[in-house]
């Protein structure tokens, strides 16, 4: 069964490294490191089989490739840089995914060997719109390019105006825009509504919930009423919970209509087709017999997709998906699904282009 994994970390090897990728004003401003969080995981950030001496978990095309297509036996891997957060000056923040996007494209899915086996997200700042159109046009008809990512912190819900360019843009590319946690070393808001928890697994347990804010909105707002071909992918796991707050949402179905006429479906309506998930190692409910039935409620099985946020601590194995799952959900999670959005059926199957790819 082919193997696709959806959710793939890569980083630069350090702060000097990714100046090198970037240019004046921005290339001699301050930013944050990786490792300036606001929460540290008490192991440790990385899963040790993906460390080495002198190297930054995920920073290296070769031994990443190795450990992913060797090891774990992964066909495809999306790839999908890992920034700054919020910068204060969204411009810099801009200046720090263009430099993102260049090193992805060409120390990864350039890479001589293994280049045909990635596949990238264009990294953008939903705070600079200007900047982030300007990144998608550049990025956008590279081959190897199939989607693009925005940070799940945000000072505003992504149903609101303001980011409609953005989800216009995505549309029109063909492309799917992934939403995933952030390094916490921005100006971001408190990462619970209720304030800032104490200790990380409470900050990790809860964070990825914060999809749940994003997705109503939009669905209320009518975005994708509004873009019928925009496709969004929550990368941080929680799909397991899509179906209580949906279940809730569509029990306010016809008064949500008579008040949002501009859009006129049942909430959960608007999953299909447009709202996707990666499936990681906190998701629920774990090897039990009841797996496959939640799965299948609200359509799950055709919205997650296996990642596994390699080189992260809590990176997942495609090996430990539940055995209870039918064969075809198991088939959808780890390649159909992804297959499908991304239109990875003939790079799975070897029929793939093999020209020469060049960045812009």
């Amino acid at each position: 069964m082919p193997i696709i994994d959806a959710s793939v970390h890569v980083f630069f090897p350090g702060n000097g490294d990714l100046r090198g990728f970037m240019h004046e004003p921005y290339k001699s401003r301050g930013f944050p490191d990786y490792e300036m969080d606001w929460y540290g995981a008490p192991g440790g950030e990385y899963v040790t089989w993906a460390q080495r001496d002198g190297m930054y978990p995920g920073s290296d095309p070769d031994f990443t490739a190795r450990q992913l297509f060797s090891e774990r036996k992964i066909d495809l891997a999306i790839l999908h840089p890992m920034t700054r957060g919020m910068m204060p000056d969204r411009h810099l923040g801009t200046a720090l995914a263009a430099a993102h996007n260049e090193m992805l494209a060409r120390r990864w899915l350039e890479h001589d060997t293994y280049g045909e086996r990635f596949r990238g997200t264009i990294r953008v700042v939903p705070d600079d719109i200007d900047g982030a159109l300007k990144e998608i046009e550049r990025w956008k008809d590279h081959p190897r390019m199939v989607q693009i990512g925005i940070p799940l912190q945000s000072h505003a819900l992504y149903g609101k105006p303001q980011f409609w360019p953005l989800w216009e843009a995505a549309a029109d590319a063909g492309l799917p825009v992934a939403v995933h946690t952030e390094v916490g070393s921005g100006i971001d808001n408190a990462p619970t509504p209720s304030g800032v928890p104490r200790t990380y697994p409470h900050y990790f347990t809860f964070m990825a919930l914060n999809y749940v804010y994003h997705l109503m909105n939009m669905i209320a707002e009518g975005v994708f009423e509004r873009y019928r071909d925009l496709r969004i992918v929550f990368a941080d796991g929680a799909g397991d919970m899509v179906t209580p707050f949906i279940w809730r949402m569509d029990t306010f179905g016809r008064p949500h209509l008579e008040q949002t006429p501009w859009a006129p479906e049942m909430p959960g309506d608007y999953l299909p087709g447009h709202v996707y998930f990666i499936h990681g190692s906190m998701d629920g409910p774990g090897d039990r017999p009841e797996a496959s039935e939640w799965l299948r409620m609200t359509g799950k099985e055709d919205m997650v997709m296996f990642g596994s946020s390699y080189p992260h601590w809590h990176a997942a194995d495609h090996r430990e998906l539940p055995s209870a799952w039918t064969g075809e959900q198991r088939e959808k999670v780890l390649s159909g699904n992804a297959a499908k959005l991304y239109g990875l059926q003939d790079a799975l199957t070897g029929g793939g282009s093999r020209k020469q790819v060049t960045h812009p």
